[in-house]
């Protein structure tokens, strides 16, 4: 291919992936922004901490104490950060911290990323229900398989975050850590998004796509989902939003499929940056990555299972109506 050709390919790709890096940085920002403000003002109100009830009845059903709802109601507004900063001031067992650390980094952050499946392919209902679902489940087997009780000692809970400082410094705090936030989803979007505008022009995408076919095939998804998978394992559902938004918004997926990637991501996803924050806390790095992945594989062969049995059932109904005419 010559410079000539080359050249202006590449002008066209940036210029596209510039513009659709903007575009999904200032929809996200909508959401993020608004949705961040707010759980600021629970937390610095201590509305959040009164949240607890919510899930304390089934605290013991999975392994828990009582006071491990705080953590988990944390994590469900305020993402992995917030469990983190809450288990490193909070006194729990091993064995407990693993059990919130399994099930918040499936149902961390759930407004935001819920609403940004919404806009690329599944009810965000659903997507969100789901989640908060699947965390129960995958927590439950795992206290299971660890015999974990409630009673384990080490389950004293610390006063933190209620009713901390004036409110000034809070909104100070809020819009310097919003700030940081947009600038790094800024730096990842816009060089990413031009680098898929740049593969698409020159036909990358295929080879990118066949190289992840195998993990993509195991995992029980369509291969042509296999750009969106890999977007949502390594930037997660909020840092790679904007890419998963702009895919399924500017090609044709089937359905099925994209269903069946939700339902996937939804339970694992930033599959690096995610379980990494919790090792400062000596959590083993077996129970940060298998449970997700496992449940991730079993809910897509499920789902294709339950698929499968709905259309034969169709197909046999329709088949004896015909029939009885």
């Amino acid at each position: 291919m010559s410079h000539e050709v080359v050249v202006p390919r590449i002008q066209t790709g940036t210029k596209a992936g510039i513009k659709k890096g903007w575009s999904g940085l200032i929809w996200l920002l909508k959401i993020l922004v608004p949705i961040s403000f707010l759980t600021a003002l629970l937390v610095h109100f201590g509305v959040i901490y009164r949240l607890d009830f919510l899930l304390t009845p089934v605290m013991n059903w999975v392994g828990l104490p009582a006071s491990g709802a705080l953590v988990l109601v944390i994590g469900l507004f305020t993402g992995i950060y917030g469990t983190v900063a809450a288990l490193s001031v909070m006194a729990f067992s091993m064995d407990h911290m693993i059990l919130m650390a399994i099930f918040t980094l499936i149902s961390h952050n759930l407004i935001q990323e819920s609403i940004v499946q919404g806009n690329s392919g599944i009810n965000p209902f659903v997507a969100a229900g789901f989640r908060l679902i699947m965390a129960f489940v995958v927590t439950f087997v795992c206290a299971k398989i660890m015999g974990v009780t409630p009673e384990q000692a080490g389950s004293a809970v610390l006063d933190i975050g209620k009713n901390q400082g004036s409110f000034l410094p809070m909104l100070r705090e809020w819009g310097v850590v919003t700030a940081k936030l947009a600038l790094q989803i800024f730096c990842i979007i816009m060089p990413l998004m031009v680098v898929l505008e740049l593969a698409k022009i020159f036909n990358i995408i295929q080879i990118v796509t066949k190289i992840c076919s195998p993990v993509v095939a195991f995992l029980g998804l369509d291969r042509s989902c296999g750009m969106l998978w890999l977007t949502a394992a390594v930037f997660g559902l909020a840092y790679g939003s904007a890419v998963i938004v702009e895919e399924t918004r500017a090609n044709k997926y089937d359905k099925e499929a994209l269903t069946k990637l939700h339902l996937s991501i939804g339970v694992n996803h930033a599959m690096i940056e995610d379980p990494v924050l919790f090792l400062p806390l000596g959590i083993p790095p077996f129970w940060l990555w298998i449970p997700r992945l496992i449940a991730a594989v079993a809910v897509t062969y499920l789902f294709s299972a339950f698929s499968f049995a709905r259309r034969l059932y169709a197909r046999r109904a329709c088949h004896k109506k015909i029939r009885n005419n």
